[in-house]
């Protein structure tokens, strides 16, 4: 690295991973990182050298797992999708290294995941979550799940947003094998609270700081935002699903009544409506209009 970071490690027993294999590992980890690649961190006092904080990156490359780690000062627990846990190579060391193992199928599936990580943060410890959900193929930023900001406001903890540049072309989508000597920057932004966006209970305020978050990774990493989450079959620089556009209808009218109080009313506030008129059928030649 340009500036390496210094770095405690935090023993956590009673948390998910193994302290001892997370701590040797993390320094293999860091030194390879520090000799194999050209990486400069940019804001790493933003985050807390104690007390829970939430790394919120963008997603790009698996290789992001090995990058924005490395560039903390402190020990973090990931987020991982289930699927780690269906292969041979990854089903062991990737929960010792402390992921935590999550079903993206979203909603209820995904709580047992979201419980864990509220009891690494009540600890005081760092958690990382990508707020996108998935990598993103398109190479844009996609619109933000709302995970990370529940977390925040029911551990108290501030979400610290990064933004990474490089990590793509060290480790291109379906490559094994990640490609040494190029740059790659990390990103560390303010530390951000929903308790500024409004009342923490309420969902609409999760929304907004979960946008205001993700408008902030967008300055940090330099990429173009989507409002629309990441899909699987996105390519870059294309969008297999785009949102249909929502169209606002007007409300309902109430049918006329044949007797009202509206404006125009005649005769004690009566509005009579008049009946249609139609022709009556010719009789010795004549025409007569009569009411139904």
């Amino acid at each position: 690295m340009s500036k390496r970071t210094a770095f405690t490690f935090e023993a956590a027993p009673d948390l998910p991973g193994s302290d001892t294999l997370s701590k040797y590992g993390l320094a293999i980890i860091r030194a390879a990182v520090d000799r194999l690649w050209d990486v400069t961190v940019e804001g790493v006092e933003n985050v807390p050298l104690s007390g829970p904080g939430i790394i919120a990156p963008n997603h790009l490359s698996f290789c992001d797992s090995i990058f924005v780690p490395a560039a903390l000062p402190r020990r973090v627990w990931a987020i991982g999708k289930g699927e780690y846990m269906d292969s041979w190579k990854t089903k062991h060391i990737f929960p010792a290294m402390g992921m935590i193992p999550v079903d993206r199928s979203g909603g209820d599936a995904a709580k047992a995941a979201l419980e864990t990580a509220a009891r690494v943060l009540n600890q005081g410890r760092l958690f990382m979550i990508y707020p996108e959900g998935t990598r993103s193929r398109s190479e844009f930023l996609h619109k933000g799940r709302t995970g990370a900001a529940r977390l925040a406001a029911q551990c108290n903890a501030p979400v610290i947003p990064v933004g990474h540049i490089g990590t793509l072309a060290i480790q291109p989508p379906d490559s094994f094998m990640l490609k040494p000597g190029l740059a790659c920057t990390i990103r560390i932004g303010a530390p951000m609270h929903p308790d500024d966006f409004g009342d923490r209970n309420d969902p609409r305020t999760l929304r907004a700081f979960t946008d205001a978050v993700m408008f902030e990774i967008a300055a940090l990493s330099g990429q173009k935002y989507v409002n629309q989450y990441a899909h699987g079959d996105d390519t870059p620089g294309v969008l297999a699903h785009a949102d249909r556009p929502k169209i606002a209808r007007p409300p309902r009218r109430p049918s006329p009544s044949l007797v009202g109080g509206g404006a125009g009313a005649s005769g004690g506030g009566t509005n009579a409506i008049s009946p249609p008129r139609r022709k009556a059928p010719a009789i010795a030649g004549a025409t007569k209009i009569i009411p139904e």
